[in-house]
Order: C-alpha cells, then structure tokens, then sequence
C-alpha cells in the first residue's frame, strides 16, 4: 500500500499540517490529494466525502476541521477552493447502501467515490482515519488527518458543505423533522421528531434510535 521508505523512523517528522504533503511532494509524488467524510454519526441521510488537491504552493492556515469552523467560515473556504483551482470530487452514499453494508464500508466507499469523481488519478491519498479506501492509489491513512493534512482538512470542509445542502434539501421535503437544523444528527428535538412522527424514507433503519421503531412495529 506505501512503500516504508516514504515515512521512515528517522527522516521524516510531522512538523505542521502540510508536512505530509511537503514531504510526498520531495519524494516526487507530483499530485497528493486529502479525502475525508461528513455524516457517520446522523440517524437520517447520505454519508459524504469529498477528495481535494490543493494548488501547489497552497498552504492556507485556514484548513482545518470542518467542525471547528462556523458556518460562514465553511461556506468562504469553499468558494476559495474553488477560485483557487483546487480539484475537487464528491462522493455520496445514500441511507439505504449505509444500511447494507455499515457505516465505515459506506465511508470508504463514499471517499472512493470521491476519488473517481476528482476526473484526475493522485499519485498519493492521504486518508482520515484509521483505514485505507479500497482503490489501487498509493495512500496512508491518518487518524485526526484532518488536523494533520491541510488536504484532508479541505476535504472534510467540501464534504460538510455538500452534505449540509443536501440536508437542507430533505428539510424542504420533510418539514417536519427541522433537518435543517439539526442535518439528521441524534439530537432530542431529532428524537422528539422520531417519537413523534416515525422514521421517514431517509432514516437510517439499521441505526439505535430508529431500528427500534421498525422493531416495534413489526412486533
């Protein structure tokens, strides 16, 4: 999956979060793009994820953790990588394939999805988390890359934005849920909406807190 040489003991040390890619770039992997997702937590909705390659020469002190910026900040630093000529893929999992396969197969093959959609092959993926994405790019995954790798953290940023749209547009179609304001995470108005309303055709069924209202329902 990644050749040893490229991170050994001694030679390489993680200094700030653009030390990965510095270090990839010397060791002459021209294109390195971050992937990560948004949404493993919610009760309703797709799972997102976005990949991204930063510009070269682009180090913007303001990549970080998507949930660590405010809503205004997410939405300028979105429209900054696009003006910047950032590369960009989406990839989205719906409710349904969540529940087929698990959540963490349906992140990594939403940060797959992700990849093909960026139109270009990297030559190096750098992962948030503790798994690789089953697709043959060399890649290294990073547990809190999104505090580690400016280019994981662009990419935890594109795929909030994506997914908080799509959540909006579940609001418009099922109102009664105020997904707009809680974009379908276990919170006690979501829950109280659940108690009240039963699941709606974009919950997840396999999850605690809404498997139990099929499980009653079928007994």
């Amino acid at each position: 999956m990644i050749p040893q040489r490229l991170f050994p003991e001694h030679g390489f040390v993680e200094t700030d979060p653009f030390s990965f890619e510095r270090h990839l770039k010397q060791q002459g992997f021209g294109l390195v793009a971050g992937t990560d997702e948004a949404g493993r937590g919610p009760l309703a909705g797709p799972v997102v994820a976005a990949c991204v390659i930063l510009p070269d020469g682009c180090d913007h002190p303001g990549y970080k953790d998507s949930k660590q910026l405010s809503a205004v900040a997410r939405a300028g630093l979105r429209r900054q990588l696009v003006e910047i000529g950032a590369k960009i893929g989406v990839g989205i999992v719906s409710p349904e394939e969540i529940d087929r396969v698990n959540i963490l197969q349906a992140s990594l093959l939403a940060m797959k999805k992700s990849l093909e959609d960026l139109k270009v092959i990297p030559d190096f993926l750098l992962v948030d988390g503790k798994f690789p994405v089953p697709i043959c790019v060399a890649q290294k995954a990073l547990i809190k890359g999104e505090s580690r790798s400016r280019s994981i953290a662009a990419a935890s940023i594109i795929a909030k934005e994506v997914r908080d749209e799509i959540m909006l547009g579940y609001d418009q179609q099922y109102p009664q849920f105020d997904f707009a304001v809680h974009k379908g995470y276990p919170t006690r108005i979501h829950r109280q909406r659940l108690q009240e309303f039963g699941p709606c055709p974009i919950h997840r069924r396999s999850f605690k807190g809404v498997r139990e209202h099929f499980e009653n329902h079928d007994g």
